[in-house]
């Protein structure tokens, strides 16, 4: 009976121990659990921590993305105003030209005209002073005759003033080597200084600026 006792308080000690055993062991295994979740955590820290890390770096790439494409298109800007101006400019330049070209052709077609209208009435004027000269040796003359010169030196004259063409003034006028030719002088106080007493040869200009032929004068002194 005493060796009963004995197997049971042994078989008491060996549960009590596996009890334990299997205590420490629930224990080892919820700690393992619970390192295993710190660990977990801490994993998730530090992949939301990479994830915000990457996302900032992604939105500092875009920034700066962003920031070089805004500084191509002010440069582009920039370079696309200052060909604009300078397009501007050559058109200014090239407008001023043209105009200054048209300046410098009309005043050539004038000046061409001019004295083409001056060749030809200077190479018609001996025909006007002959018919002048007749005028003056026609008087007391067969009138009929007369009249018929009159005409036809008025009609010369309404040319000549067509094409710009008139006799330069002398009565009265000052001498003008620009306009007048002296082939005389004389002394008389009842003219004034310089002052054209009579005129030989009658003068012509063009257009108040282009003299054809000088009026050939006598002047006072």
């Amino acid at each position: 009976m005493n060796q009963n006792k004995t197997d049971d308080k042994k078989l008491d000690k060996t549960e009590d121990v596996s009890k334990e055993n299997l205590g420490m062991e629930g224990s080892a295994d919820e700690k393992n659990h619970k390192a295993a979740d710190r660990v977990e955590e801490k994993n998730d820290k530090t992949t939301e921590k990479t994830g915000d890390s990457e996302k900032v770096s992604e939105n500092n790439q875009d920034d700066n993305a962003k920031s070089e494409i805004n500084g191509q298109e002010e440069s582009q800007s920039d370079q696309n105003e200052k060909e604009i101006n300078e397009l501007k400019e050559q058109i200014q330049r090239l407008a001023a030209e043209f105009d200054n070209y048209k300046k410098r052709t009309r005043k050539e077609k004038e000046r061409i005209y001019a004295s083409s209208i001056a060749d030809v009435v200077s190479a018609f004027l001996p025909v006007v002073d002959n018919i002048e000269r007749a005028l003056q040796a026609s008087e007391g003359s067969d009138e009929s005759i007369r009249n018929g010169v009159i005409m036809i030196h008025r009609q010369i004259m309404e040319v000549l003033s067509n094409l710009g063409v008139k006799p330069i003034e002398t009565k009265g006028q000052k001498f003008n080597p620009d306009f007048h030719e002296a082939v005389m002088h004389i002394e008389d106080e009842n003219y004034g200084e310089n002052e054209i007493v009579e005129e030989f040869l009658k003068g012509y200009i063009y257009n108040d600026e282009t003299v054809i032929r000088h009026s050939v004068v006598k002047v006072a002194n």
